[in-house]
């Protein structure tokens, strides 16, 4: 089960350049596809689309490329927690090609240990909107089962949620996907984590673990309406919770990399979680084939993000 997330605000974020926030102002962005390093160099247009419709597929150039802070994302710097405290690295972000997501590119997010706070990485890419609430969430996701160098045994976490802007808001909300291939807290992995919150401190939660390993891509998809949240992993429902464990204000969308403990030293490693792309509907239950036909149809068109969501 999920620990509390009540220092996850204590953050700084990454700095800008003076040619990148010049860029910024200006509102340039990187076009599409290309090669993964190349900078920013013209506006991008005007986000179009059905009303109420979130969808980028990161196709950016860095964790410094403007348009990623233009389309409303910070990768997180500095202190807090949860995991190994006060370790975020926007280094562990980048935004390669893969020959394996659809679209050919993807958001990466690697974190990477050798046991010690000190050479402890974590890594995670949070939206900055605070305007999501209730409807569907979905994101095509890349888990892994084992580290991409070094030796296995961590207990790491790699998740998808919205949550409040404040862990101390008295309107308190999270919707977890957490994958924990060798488990933690004390339980055998690998394990998903589905867990609705209704306060961080004390934590007030429900939740629900799937017991399967699930190295691969992945369709997590979170749906939040008429009083109940469902949470379904590609088509196929794993949890509802309703009551007090729903939205009560509006969110933002994260994905984070994290290390519950260092359980022991052995050298280097690293671990990746992969995002293809993400993808919220306000206010309304979408199907899994009414996604994937939206998001197939942003590709065709040539589309990398769009956010006609209303501002907070």
């Amino acid at each position: 089960m999920s620990q509390p997330r009540r220092a996850r605000r204590s953050r700084v974020w990454t700095a800008l350049t003076l040619p990148a926030l010049l860029c910024l102002l200006a509102a340039c962005s990187g076009g599409p596809g290309g090669d993964a390093a190349a900078p920013a160099a013209s506006a991008p247009p005007t986000p179009s689309g059905p009303p109420g419709t979130l969808f980028d597929n990161f196709h950016y150039s860095g964790p410094d490329d403007p348009a990623l802070a233009a389309h409303g994302w910070e990768v997180r710097t500095g202190g807090g927690g949860p995991g190994i405290k006060d370790t975020w690295t926007a280094s562990g972000a980048s935004f390669p090609s893969d020959a394996t997501a659809q679209g050919g590119r993807v958001l990466q997010l690697r974190s990477s240990t050798d046991g010690t706070g000190r050479g402890t990485g974590q890594v995670e890419i949070q939206g900055t909107g605070k305007n999501l609430f209730t409807g569907t969430y979905a994101a095509r996701v890349h888990f892994g089962d084992k580290p991409a160098g070094g030796r296995n045994g961590d207990h790491v976490v790699q998740a998808f949620f919205p949550i409040s802007p404040s862990d101390s808001s008295d309107d308190y909300s999270e919707l977890d996907f957490e994958y924990l291939p060798n488990g933690g807290w004390g339980t055998a992995g690998p394990r998903l984590d589905n867990v609705s919150w209704y306060k961080a401190d004390p934590p007030d939660r429900v939740n629900h673990t799937l017991k399967q390993r699930l190295e691969g891509w992945h369709t997590l998809m979170i749906t939040a309406v008429n009083g109940s949240v469902t949470y379904s992993l590609n088509g196929k429902e794993l949890f509802t919770s309703s009551g007090k464990y729903v939205p009560r204000e509006k969110m933002d969308i994260h994905f984070s990399n994290w290390f519950i403990d260092l359980p022991f030293t052995g050298g280097p490693r690293t671990w990746d979680m992969k995002v293809n792309w993400v993808y919220h509907k306000a206010d309304e239950a979408v199907s899994l084939a009414d996604v994937h036909k939206t998001v197939d149809g942003f590709y065709s068109a040539g589309t990398d993000y769009v956010n006609t969501v209303p501002k907070a």
